[in-house]
């Protein structure tokens, strides 16, 4: 049965409203992810609606903070009251240990400075420390000296408090995972959303709308994550990639995998282990890490194997960052073996312009404020224009119900925005929408699209910049046929080609009739050179003929100034 997403009612105002969150959470995933869950993992589910309020509430309170172990006395919530009565049943089920074993770090991180000085008063004496030493003096001495673990009570038998762990963080995270699709989100959204700091599109769904079809693309997640985790925490590639999962079938998986090995590629890279980077780069996959391949084989004097893998990946139609990565490399490779060159297109000579000005100081609204005039305005839009106009028309395709696109009510975008096959799936309707554009209606579509869905979340359109007088200036001298030719090269790389998008934009109302009423400008700063996306952005436009120019900036001082 097909339904809407419904956000939970509870209100801020009510105590309880992060409970009621929870709940929400766990009857979503127990409804829709029964299949996906142990044995343990549903007595979680049962057990907890058993639970006594207060302890529902402690255990949640515990949840949403950071870490796993928490003083006693700093859980105090006036709504729970007491939390020794509280969290009594949560110790029975074995959810907290009420007498955890604690290392030297994990006392500095719950103590103040004056408990730890009174409970290793000996050990600091006996390290050949002053007991008013700094705290980190204290910290870098013992935990080196101190490396066992032992319970609150054996470190300082007289505490009058009480360090607790929470055991189920797993559980919950896992649970957080199947609501959410992704660990980047938390139990924030509901108070942000709850506050109406964002809100989102409603978008219907059914009860086989879910992230997850199987546990063990659950398990992937996770292990793609904790190893991701464990490389930003100081592990070695060496010792990490033997861990990483086997290539999944699941497409969306399969990618974050390829990054992952990307990043660990790169992390070999960079600490000198070549062999191990060229492992991982192949294994991996991706356009990037191609290319970083080829670039570690260059600099291992392999030009004979990276010529012959370059020039194969130029003949699998690779997309445009790609492809203007080998132009570069090729040549090179070329040279190296005594080739003849093969024949380049030559990068089109954009229109340049320099401009002196006073600064340093914002140098994209110093341009916009020397160059605009009451009848030819000059607007900041960088990426937000192009795309947020894109957003509003094709707006019934970004966000239509298909399978995998949207599973909980706190959906920016689909989830499957950046997958090879998002356009595939929506040719039919992104063609609708780009219909407009051929019949004269794309005006009021995008300006009605505007009025009703303004300050709901939306991957493309950034509405503080994105309002109505700009899209009335933009429609009214931007040709449909120029946007039709942006809307798709957007369409061919949506995660490469929404950035590199010119700073400024110049509407020129008032040009005679046959020149363009519109101008993009980008601008670079002293010492600023333009990126490759930009680059790309430029290519495009000379090729269809859209007016653009590169605005460079020198820094002088006031009196300096022509006149």
């Amino acid at each position: 049965m097909n339904s809407a997403f419904v956000t939970p009612t509870a209100s801020l105002d009510d105590p309880f409203y992060y409970l009621t969150n929870f709940r929400f959470v766990l009857a979503w995933v127990g409804e829709r992810h029964a299949d996906l869950l142990s044995a343990d993992e549903r007595d979680f589910l049962e057990q907890f609606e058993n639970l006594p309020q207060a302890s529902q509430a402690l255990l949640v309170r515990m949840v949403m903070r950071k870490g796993e172990l928490f003083r006693l006395s700093k859980l105090s919530y006036a709504e729970v009251g007491d939390s020794a009565e509280a969290i009594a049943p949560l110790v029975a089920l074995g959810w907290v240990d009420n007498d955890p074993a604690l290392s030297v770090d994990e006392l500095f991180n719950q103590l103040r400075l004056a408990e730890l000085r009174h409970i290793l008063a000996d050990e600091i004496r006996a390290a050949g420390l002053s007991v008013s030493s700094a705290k980190t003096m204290l910290y870098d001495t013992l935990t080196r000296q101190l490396p066992h673990t032992a319970p609150l009570q054996a470190w300082w038998p007289d505490a009058s408090d009480q360090i607790v762990r929470l055991k189920v963080m797993e559980t919950c995270d896992r649970l957080r995972l199947m609501f959410f699709g992704n660990l980047r989100q938390d139990w924030a959204e509901f108070v942000l959303t709850e506050l109406g700091l964002q809100r989102f599109e409603t978008v219907p769904f059914t009860l086989h709308s879910r992230a997850f079809q199987s546990r063990q693309e659950v398990d992937t997640y996770l292990a793609l994550h904790q190893l991701r985790q464990r490389l930003d925490a100081g592990e070695l590639p060496t010792d990490l990639h033997i861990e990483v999962p086997p290539r999944a079938d699941n497409r969306w998986l399969a990618t974050r995998r390829a990054r992952l090995l990307l990043q660990l590629g790169r992390e070999a890279e960079r600490s000198g282990d070549a062999a191990l980077a060229l492992t991982l780069y192949c294994d991996s996959g991706s356009s990037e890490a191609r290319i970083r391949q080829l670039r570690v084989l260059e600099r291992q004097g392999e030009h004979q194997v990276a010529f012959e893998l370059a020039t194969q990946a130029l003949n699998s139609s690779p997309n445009e960052t790609e492809h203007q990565a080998l132009a570069r490399l090729l040549p090179r490779l070329q040279r190296r073996l005594k080739l003849p060159a093969l024949p380049s297109d030559p990068e089109p000579a954009h229109e340049r312009w320099e401009l002196q000005l006073p600064g340093p100081q914002s140098v994209e609204r110093a341009v916009a404020h020397t160059l605009s005039e009451p009848q030819a305005p000059v607007c900041y839009v960088e990426n937000s224009l192009i795309t947020g106009l894109f957003g509003l028309l094709c707006w019934p395709a970004i966000f239509a119900p298909l399978p995998g696109a949207f599973f909980h009510p706190f959906h920016n975008g689909p989830a499957d925005l950046y997958r090879d096959d998002f356009v595939a799936r929506r040719r039919d309707l992104f063609d609708a929408c780009l219909g407009h554009l051929e019949d004269g209606s794309y005006r009021e579509v995008i300006q009605t699209t505007w009025r009703e869905k303004a300050g709901l979340s939306s991957p493309f359109v950034h509405w503080a910049i994105v309002d109505e007088a700009l899209i009335e200036l933009a429609l009214t001298c931007i040709p449909p046929e120029h946007l039709r030719h942006c809307f798709e090269r957007l369409l061919g790389d949506l995660k490469a080609n929404r950035a590199g998008l010119p700073d400024l934009i110049q509407f020129l109302p008032n040009a005679p009739a046959g020149e363009p009423r519109y101008r993009m400008i980008e601008v670079k700063g002293p010492g600023d050179r333009l990126q490759d996306n930009q680059r790309r952005w430029l290519t495009f436009f000379h090729r269809h003929e859209m007016p653009v120019a590169v605005c460079y900036v020198r820094w002088v001082a006031s009196d300096e100034l022509e006149v």
